[in-house]
C-alpha cells in the first residue's frame, strides 16, 4: 500500500494526511445506509470502526436504558469489594411504592420490609427490568436514589460518557436524565469487556422472585443478539442498546427515537445484520510501524516518527470498497525533549468525511534538547512553515 503524506499547519493543531486507495475502488458510491431512528451509533468491537453514525451525540432521555448504568455501578462496587454477593438490602416503602407492585411498572415484586441480596437484585434489574430492584440497591449503596444517581453520573464521566447525566437509578421520567447513542455504545462495550463473568445475566431467559415467574423483558435476544436493554420515553420514542456476536465478529449498537416497538424490533435486527455481514477488514498499519513523522521544535532533531502500539485495521463495505484517508493530528508546536514511547498524536482514519476510528500514536525515538543554533534554525523553520 502506497501512503501519500502532506502537512498543513494551523495555530494549535497540525494534521499530516495519509491517503489509502482501496484496491478496485468503486467508481460510483451506493446510497448510504440509514437507520429508521433519530439517533443511531454502531461500532465494530475488534477494530473500533464506526459503522453507523446518525446524531450520535444528540441527547435523549435514556428511560430504562439508565438501568445499564445502575448495573455498571453495582458491578464496579463488586469488583472493588465495596459490596459482596452476599450483601442484602431492605425493601423500603418508597422502593415498593415507586418501583414495586403498586407502581404498575416493570418490577421484580420485592416484598415490602423484606431484604434482597445483591445477586438477586442484579438479576431482577437485568432480566425483569425491575424498577424496585434499582431503588433498593440505590438506597442500600448510597442512602437514597438521588445520591446514587449522582454516583452514576460521576462513574459515567470516568468511563468517558461525558454527555450522560442521571437523576435516578430507574430511568423513570425526569428531565435531568440524558444520554447519547455514542455514550450508550461505550457503556455496552465496557459491560461486555469488563464483566465477562456477569455478562451472561443479559441472556438469562427468565427469573422468578417472590413466587412470581417472569421471562426476560429484552425481546430482541436471539440470532446473535445477547444484550443489552430496551427503553421508551414519551416524546422521544423507543430505544435499544444492542450487543451482538456472529461468527467471531461483535458489534455494539444504540438506537433511539423510533416510532413504535414493532419498528424497533425490525430495525435493530436489520441494522445488526447489516453491520455483521456488509463489511470486510482492511489492514492499514502494523503495531510499531511508522505511520508518519511530525516536526519537533527546540530539539536535536527536526522530526520524530510516530507509530501505533497496536495493529490498525478498519472495516469497509464488501460491495463498495471505499477510498480511505488518514490524518495525524497533534499539538503544534511539539516541544523537545521527547522520550521514546511518548503519546504525541492521534491517527484519525476517515471514509470520505466520516470518521471511522482514532488511534493514539507514540514516538519511535527520543529527541533531546537542541543547541542554540539548532533552536534558532528550528524557530525560523516553524515560522516559515506556519505561514506557508
Amino acid at each position: 500500500m502506497r501512503k501519500a503524506i502532506y502537512r498543513s499547519y494551523c495555530s494549535v493543531v497540525v494534521a499530516a494526511g495519509l491517503a489509502f486507495l482501496s484496491a478496485g475502488a468503486a467508481q460510483s458510491q451506493t446510497a448510504p445506509f440509514i437507520a429508521k431512528a433519530e439517533q443511531a451509533y454502531m461500532i465494530d468491537a475488534e477494530t473500533g470502526t464506526v459503522l453507523l453514525s446518525q446524531n450520535e451525540d444528540q441527547s435523549f432521555p435514556p428511560a430504562s436504558l439508565a438501568k445499564l448504568m445502575t448495573v455498571e455501578v453495582v458491578l464496579d462496587a463488586l469488583s472493588k469489594a465495596q459490596v459482596t454477593p452476599e450483601t442484602a438490602y431492605p425493601v423500603s416503602e418508597y422502593a415498593w411504592r415507586t418501583g414495586g407492585a403498586p407502581s404498575r411498572t416493570s418490577t421484580m415484586f420485592a416484598a415490602l420490609k423484606s431484604s434482597v441480596g445483591i445477586n438477586d437484585l442484579l438479576t431482577g434489574i437485568i432480566v425483569q427490568n425491575a424498577n424496585d430492584g434499582c431503588i433498593i440497591v440505590a438506597e442500600g449503596m448510597a442512602g437514597s436514589d438521588p445520591a446514587f444517581a449522582k454516583r452514576m453520573t460521576v462513574r459515567a464521566g470516568e468511563l468517558g460518557m461525558g454527555r450522560s447525566r442521571f437523576t435516578n437509578s430507574t430511568g423513570l421520567p425526569d428531565p435531568g436524565n440524558r444520554t447519547t447513542a455514542r455514550d450508550m455504545v461505550r457503556l455496552a462495550q465496557h459491560l461486555h469487556d469488563t464483566y465477562p463473568d456477569r455478562y451472561g445475566l443479559f441472556t438469562k431467559p427468565d427469573f422468578e422472585w417472590n413466587r412470581i415467574f417472569q421471562r426476560n423483558k429484552n425481546t430482541l435476544l436471539g440470532n446473535g443478539i445477547d444484550g443489552l436493554g430496551l427503553g421508551f420515553a414519551e416524546g422521544s420514542g423507543f430505544a435499544a442498546v444492542v450487543s451482538a456476536e456472529r461468527e467471531g465478529r461483535r458489534v455494539y449498537l444504540a438506537l433511539s427515537g423510533i416510532a413504535d416497538d414493532k419498528t424497533r424490533q425490525e430495525e435493530a435486527r436489520r441494522v445488526v445484520d447489516w453491520g455483521l455481514t456488509a463489511f470486510e477488514k482492511r489492514h492499514l498499519f502494523s503495531k510499531d510501524e511508522v505511520v508518519g513523522s511530525v516536526s519537533v521544535y527546540g530539539g536535536d532533531a527536526s522530526y520524530v516518527d510516530l507509530s501505533p502500539k497496536e495493529d490498525v485495521s478498519v472495516l469497509v463495505p464488501v460491495n463498495n470498497p471505499e477510498r480511505i484517508s488518514g490524518r495525524i493530528v497533534y499539538r503544534w508546536p511539539l516541544n523537545a525533549p521527547l522520550d521514546v514511547g511518548a503519546n504525541a498524536g492521534t491517527l484519525k482514519v476517515f471514509s470520505g468525511e466520516r470518521l471511522l476510528r482514532e488511534v493514539p500514536l507514540y514516538t519511535k525515538g527520543s529527541v533531546g534538547k537542541g543547541s542554540l543554533t539548532q533552536n534558532a534554525a528550528g524557530a525560523l523553520k516553524e515560522l516559515l512553515l506556519f505561514w506557508l
